[in-house]
């Protein structure tokens, strides 16, 4: 079950909202947890299984790591043993069938007979229920947060449905207060409601139009210069529009309960470098990153040259953690290679490259990294950037003329214009007033509507961070 589909919309949610509700306040993390395991069996009963056990392991570790002690031996060992069985769950499900593939690879090479693998299915938001339970060890051992004394509490923390597959990744310190009490108001469940709409929007209007086009070229065998950078800008906005929609709705799903999820998107499209880029792009899993990987591994503090290893080694797992591929790899490579590229160019205390300069160029080296992001061998990744050089010839191909219908190039255009609304959004308002105002309340339910009328006539898409 997703967000953008008729079972949820019109079955899952109001069935949630009105036994949630009925709840008195104080057992009503029972209808979150209970009901957000139903949510999760709806795709896989077997894997729910999985996460209660990932839920039921953190959490007996975590208490006992707090009753040997914060610090001590017996301590750090329970603390290794957490992160251990986190890894492992992730590693077995997510990295086994690359694994294999990759030693198989090196045996027909070399020719032997690879071993013989059934190929093992990965459990959707595995990788985003795992980095949750890494970062509550570890906040934990640092004494940042007291240990849950409640396991329904902590349980329901790690199910509850409108995060649980793709994020925002949340933190236990960031909600867990509203675990334990929270405010309901009409006003605060408005709020979330429109946040809901508008992220259903991006993600059925703007990114599921783009999607078959998006698809079409990079199955091309020879894509034209034209092809290959329609297809690039339309992954890029189509992966926005996408993952920030889905992140919209969570957040908005959220406050409708009352919680409070952190940012996940802060307009990155705009950005005038690429360290701005990755403070405002999946904030949840950069500030993850930094916090619990380059920071421990020395950040910025042993020297230069041990700086930009650490920022390569980071982004190059962050790529990893995204896919078990090595275009993934490649990516966060990329990614890291920028970044020791910005810290070079930008000396301590420089305030950096114009943003009319550093914008176009940062997009650029964006959307050049999303091309091996979104490719599935490293073969199809060389066809799109020949075909961007215009190696296999520079107008549309035939082959994708019938695919560019108007109505998803005119939705590339409209994507454009909406990255770039914050530009002129403050003009805007204060010229339109009240009539602007009134819009921004009316203008999310009427694209809701249309939104509707659309997944009606074709078949949801998934979002594209279920892969991830």
């Amino acid at each position: 079950m997703i967000f953008a589909s008729f079972e949820f919309l019109f079955l899952f949610l109001p069935i949630f909202f009105v036994v949630y509700y009925l709840v008195p306040p104080r057992l009503r993390n029972w209808p979150i947890l209970l009901l957000s395991w139903a949510f999760y069996a709806w795709w896989r009963v077997d894997f729910l299984a999985l996460l209660v056990c990932v839920t039921a392991v953190t959490y007996a570790v975590s208490r006992l790591m707090v009753a040997a002690g914060l610090g001590s031996r017996a301590g750090r060992r329970l603390l290794l043993l957490g992160l251990v069985a986190n890894l492992g769950v992730l590693a077995y499900f997510k990295y086994a069938n690359f694994g294999i593939g990759s030693f198989n690879a090196i045996l027909g090479q070399a020719g032997y007979t690879g071993v013989r693998w059934t190929n093992i299915v990965l459990p959707a938001g595995l990788s985003f229920y795992v980095l949750q339970s890494i970062s509550y060890l570890m906040d934990v051992w640092r004494g940042t947060i007291p240990v849950s004394r409640s396991l329904i509490n902590y349980a329901a923390y790690k199910a509850m449905f409108s995060q649980l597959i793709a994020g925002p990744i949340v933190r236990y310190a960031q909600i867990a207060d509203e675990l334990k009490s929270r405010r309901h108001t009409l006003a605060l469940f408005g709020l979330g409601a429109r946040r809901f709409m508008v992220g259903f929007c991006m993600k059925v209007i703007i990114a599921d139009t783009l999607s078959p086009l998006v698809d079409a070229i990079f199955a091309l065998p020879q894509p034209t210069l034209a092809d290959s950078w329609l297809g690039a800008i339309g992954y890029t906005l189509q992966l926005y529009f996408d993952f920030a929609g889905y992140s919209a709705m969570a957040i908005g799903l959220a406050l409708m309960i009352g919680f409070h999820f952190p940012e996940n998107f802060d307009f990155p499209y705009l950005s005038g470098s690429i360290q701005a880029f990755w403070n405002r792009w999946h904030i949840t899993l950069s500030s993850f990153l930094r916090d619990y990987l380059y920071i421990p591994l020395g950040g910025n503090r042993q020297g230069t040259g041990r700086t930009y290893v650490n920022l390569m080694l980071t982004m190059a797992i962050g790529g990893l953690w995204h896919g078990a591929n090595w275009t993934f790899v490649a990516w966060g490579g990329w990614q890291g290679g920028m970044l020791a590229m910005h810290r070079l160019y930008r000396p301590k205390g420089s305030t950096g490259m114009p943003w009319i300069l550093g914008h176009p160029l940062t997009l650029l080296g964006v959307v050049l990294g999303w091309v091996v992001f979104r490719a599935d061998t490293f073969t199809e990744a060389l066809r799109i950037y020949t075909g961007m050089l215009g190696l296999h010839g520079v107008g549309v191909s035939d082959d994708l003329a019938w695919q560019a219908t108007p109505d998803r190039v005119w939705m590339a255009a409209i994507g454009v214009a909406v990255v770039y609304v914050p530009l002129v959004s403050r003009p805007i308002a204060a010229a339109t007033g009240r009539a602007g105002a009134a819009l921004s309340l009316v203008g999310p339910f009427c694209g809701f509507l249309l939104a509707v009328v659309l997944l009606y006539s074709r078949a949801a898409v998934p979002f594209l961070y279920f892969q991830f």
